[in-house]
């Protein structure tokens, strides 16, 4: 069993954090940021042309950080692979021992650095879900049978508590669960009463982890930015504010988000800590949160 498998069975709070794969072929940064977050955290994102920007392939990427050590999640995206791809690339993971996938539709291609690129989306997520359950029990998409064995992989899906459309938010939620789902990592959480009524209304008739995403907000103008360009994200001007006036704004940053790990511990099962570029300072975010190290 995994370090994060085991952890969600033993009931620990879990903690996960999110590394890109490089943009090229020397993957030496992407395992030193990852090597960083040893007994910190319990698994390691890798994305999946997060953005639609262009990186290693995020099974190669977890295939790495596996060879080094650091249990991967990998993350794995609809936009650019049909059934056929994805079914091989699952296969694929499993074979290199990577064991947990975070199943996702996949940005488009318009909002990255190829918009002229053709976009595949025979599957989104929640048929992905399906696909790895059928997977898991030895059938292909067409119920054929696996003929060299079945796979075993742990599923897991996103969320975004802060959906406009409560109906809309639990319905997809729900499809989730009913497609295996094993657990939950949600997107940048800015409104932490909703992520609480989120947990209570509606997650917890269903005993699934859902962890908080965490952003390391390192200014004012980063705050600005992801309030116009993520969709869902509404960074309130109270935290603008703190940002804008403090003396520096990176560490003003890194204790909001000590402070936002501390909300989501009294309100969900873990946190999923996002610092694009700065990954070397989770440890530290999780220090000033009093979380402690994971005792391996």
């Amino acid at each position: 069993m995994t370090c994060f498998r085991n952890a969600i069975e033993s009931k620990q709070f879990l903690i996960t954090a999110e590394v890109a794969p490089p943009k090229g072929g020397n993957p030496a940064h992407m395992v030193e940021m990852a090597r960083g977050l040893k007994n910190r955290v319990h698994a390691v994102n890798i994305t999946d042309g997060s953005r639609a920007v262009l990186r290693m392939s995020s099974l190669a990427a977890s295939a790495i950080l596996l060879q080094q050590g650091i249990e991967p999640i990998c993350q794995m995206a609809c936009r650019d692979r049909n059934r056929i791809g994805l079914q091989a690339d699952l296969m694929g993971a499993h074979g290199l021992g990577i064991r947990t996938i975070l199943a996702l539709t996949g940005d488009p291609v318009k909002a990255g650095d190829h918009p002229g690129a053709k976009s595949v989306f025979d599957m989104e997520s929640v048929r992905l879900l399906r696909l790895i359950h059928n997977l898991n029990r030895g059938i292909d998409f067409n119920d054929k049978p696996l003929t060299d064995g079945k796979t075993d992989l742990f599923p897991g899906a996103a969320v975004d508590p802060q959906s406009k459309s409560w109906s809309g938010l639990q319905r997809r939620f729900e499809k989730k669960i009913e497609a295996g789902a094993q657990f939950f990592q949600s997107q940048l959480i800015s409104d932490f009463d909703r992520l609480d009524k989120f947990v209570t209304q509606i997650a917890s008739a269903y005993n699934k982890p859902i962890l908080a995403g965490i952003f390391l907000i390192k200014s004012a103008k980063n705050a600005h930015f992801l309030n116009k360009k993520v969709p869902g994200v509404q960074i309130s001007q109270e935290i603008i504010d703190r940002l804008d006036r403090a003396s520096d704004p990176l560490r003003e940053g890194m204790a909001i988000a000590a402070e936002q790990v501390r909300l989501a511990r009294d309100l969900c099962h873990g946190v999923h800590m996002m610092a694009i570029r700065s990954e070397h300072l989770i440890p530290e975010i999780l220090d000033m949160a009093d979380v402690e190290p994971i005792e391996s």
